[in-house]
Parts: C-alpha cells; structure tokens; sequence
C-alpha cells in the first residue's frame, strides 16, 4: 500500500527484509522539499497505523549531487527534530557517499585486503600454495571482487590492483622487481582490471534486457546493426556507469564471443 502512494510522488522505493531506502529525484529545490515532507509523512503515518516505530537512530537522509552543483539546503522534520543530514553511508556493502565518488569505499575496503595479504604471509609456511589460492579466494579476493562493476573504473583501482601484486608475490616468494604478467597466467588468477571487464560483460550478458541493439533503433544494414545501443551521454558521472560502460565493453568484444554470449548453454555456465 505504502509503495503505490509513494510512487505517485516520483519516488522509488528499495524494500529489504529489515531494511527500507526510498530516491526521490527532483530538479526543483522546492518541490524536493515538498515531496520529502508528503512522502516522509506517509511513512510515519503508515509505521503509526501499523504499531511501528521510526528509529531515529537508523533513520538518515542523504543527498546526492555531483560535484559542479551547488549545495541544497534541504531538510526532514519529524516530531520536535529533523532527520540527521549524512554525507555518507554503508549501503548492501557498498559505501556510497553523496557525490557518488568510490573514495569512501575504496578507503574503506583496502585495510581488509591489507589484512589478506598479512594473513596469507604468516601461514605460508605452513599450506601449500594450492591452500593458498584457496584462502586468496575465499579471503581477498571475494572483497576485492565485490561491488567491482561500480568502482572498477575509478582511478583508485589501482590501489586494488597494487595490493593483489604484492598478495600474488607473497604466494609465489618472487621478488617486487619480477613481472606479475607470468605469474598471474601460471595462478590463473584475474588481475583487477580484467576481473572488473569480466564482471562487467557479465552483468550486460545476464541483464540484456536492460539494452536494445542498434538493429532495434533503425533499419540500416550497417556493421554495428547487431551491436548494443550506445545511449548519447554528457555527463561524465554516467559515461563511468554501469550501463554506459557494459555496451562499450560488450561492443569491443570479438563478433565470435558476442555470438556465444547470447547462447543461453554459455550463460548456464556462469
């Protein structure tokens, strides 16, 4: 019930099991502010009815904009305070913060990776290097892996990338001037920035229907009919996006692998 009202005033509710998010997207200052009001009121009303009680706690408001816009000066009021203003906050894992940069995450995550490699060099002596690729999986790489669609792309991936070299020299005792190229085929192990194009062409692959081809757009029999549509886009916020950057990536792909990739026997296979 709550959700069809909600929706009705441009917003977009996410509804976990304990947990309940809801974007409102206005370019107006002014009917921002209206619609948090009417939107935050029927969800007090709605918890009231329900014998629920808001935790103010746990309640936060966060408001996105990029960098080149100006600051609003928008608030929640609720009984005799206001909800509190956050500029940052763990979302599913993710830490997001109000400019949509992955600074925060990145920060975030690289002191758990640090603690991997400390782990893996304290029992090397002890495990083979089979359990230790064992314990690469199950310990760095599953946080480095997870969430990479969306900060991939950004500069401080290479902090990723730096610290997955020095895990890969602990596991294999070769020195820091060594190339990693050979060591990473004979691990069989992704570097980061091929594990983030992975990750990516499989989301577009598992997700097609969010994209149309270019043969669905128009009817010119060109090379690139069969390819995605790639959306016009000036901000450079979304051209590092997911959607934006899964067509580039999935386009440059060989026309074999593109092929293979709309094979539902490949896709069964991830």
């Amino acid at each position: 019930m709550i959700c069809q009202t909600l929706l009705t005033h441009k917003a977009t509710p996410i509804l976990f099991t304990d947990d309940t998010s809801i974007i409102i997207s206005r370019p107006n200052t002014h009917l921002l502010q209206n619609d948090l009001t009417i939107i935050f009121g029927q969800i007090a009303k709605w918890f009231q009815e329900n014998s629920l009680s808001l935790n103010l706690c746990k309640t936060h408001l966060i408001q996105f904009s990029s960098k080149n816009q100006n600051y609003l000066d928008i608030a929640i009021a609720h009984r005799n305070g206001f909800i509190p203003k956050i500029n940052e906050i763990k979302f599913l894992g993710l830490h997001i913060n109000n400019t949509l940069s992955w600074t925060t995450h990145i920060d975030n995550i690289l002191p758990k990776l640090s603690s991997a490699c400390y782990a893996t060099k304290s029992v090397k002596s002890y495990v083979s290097q089979q359990m230790l690729k064992v314990i690469y999986y199950s310990y760095f790489h599953s946080i480095m892996s997870y969430g990479i669609i969306f900060w991939g792309h950004s500069a401080g991936g290479m902090r990723f990338f730096r610290l997955q070299k020095r895990i890969i020299r602990i596991m294999t005792g070769c020195r820091s001037r060594d190339s990693y190229r050979d060591l990473f085929i004979d691990l069989k192990i992704l570097p980061q920035p091929s594990l983030y194009i992975y990750h990516l062409i499989l989301f577009v692959n598992k997700n097609n229907g969010l994209y149309t081809t270019n043969n669905e757009i128009h009817n010119y029999c060109t090379r690139q009919r069969r390819n995605l549509h790639q959306p016009a886009a000036n901000l450079a916020q979304y051209q590092n996006g997911v959607l934006f950057r899964g067509v580039k990536m999935h386009n440059s792909l060989p026309a074999y692998i593109k092929i293979e990739s709309h094979n539902p026997k490949y896709l069964k296979q991830f």
